[in-house]
């Protein structure tokens, strides 16, 4: 099959997005951020709801953010107090599921040379997810709490649409998760109306290439594996 020069430039667009964990202070200019947006609001959704709303953060209040979710990352009895609000990772780990979370975890460390007993380095590390991992811009994505798991599906689309725009454009990402764990502190810094629900961060900006931890190229397995052609 013979690919066209369309078809090389979508899938060099998806196949190119990482999760990039140190960018560079390099300004994001602020039409760039909006054409993004603009792209990815074209995902697909049920019946055009498009259940997604963004707070794009940068200078003062993305820095009061990162302090105050810092504050209670590293204060343990201050974490405690903070919970998601919906499991993002399943209850009872089984394979092949925890071996690739493993497995990706101990790559991402053993590249920055923490070993298992160094909770301190990894901890740390961890906590790099509430800095932005120093990008110059960071994304708050919320939903309102009356959509349901059909909207969540809608949503994934759209924040999938963000990366791969962002590709296009030389732009680098890291979808964050983290970031639920202290949904009461964004809702407080950022004036969250009640009926709005955190579904994750984000980090946007230019990779940093020094960065070891930017070398890190997760597996994926072939497509035999995950489908079956059925006549």
């Amino acid at each position: 099959m013979i690919q066209t020069e369309q078809q090389r430039l979508v899938d060099e667009a998806i196949t190119s997005r990482r999760s990039i964990r140190a960018f560079l202070e390099t300004r994001v200019a602020r039409e760039d951020i909006e054409a993004i947006l603009s792209v990815a609001s074209r995902a697909p959704s049920g019946t055009n709801t498009q259940p997604w709303k963004v707070y794009v953060l940068t200078g003062a209040t993305k820095e009061k953010l990162s302090a105050e979710v810092m504050r209670a990352h590293n204060d343990p009895a201050l974490a405690k107090e903070h919970a998601e609000e919906y499991a993002y990772y399943p209850r009872e780990w089984v394979a092949p599921y925890i071996d690739r979370r493993r497995k990706v975890g101990w790559d991402l460390y053993s590249l920055l040379g923490l070993t298992r007993d160094n909770k301190t380095g990894m901890h740390a590390q961890h906590g790099r997810n509430y800095l932005f991992f120093d990008a110059p811009v960071g994304f708050i994505f919320t939903i309102d709490r009356i959509m349901e798991q059909g909207s969540w599906l809608d949503y994934g689309m759209f924040l999938q649409n963000i990366m791969v725009a962002a590709r296009g454009r030389g732009l680098d990402t890291c979808p964050q998760a983290a970031f639920t764990q202290f949904h009461k502190i964004i809702g407080g810094v950022l004036g969250l109306p009640e009926n709005e629900m955190v579904v994750c961060g984000m980090s946007l900006g230019y990779a940093d290439p020094a960065r070891i931890e930017n070398s890190l190229v997760t597996e994926r397995e072939p497509v035999s594996t995950f489908t079956r052609f059925v006549d």
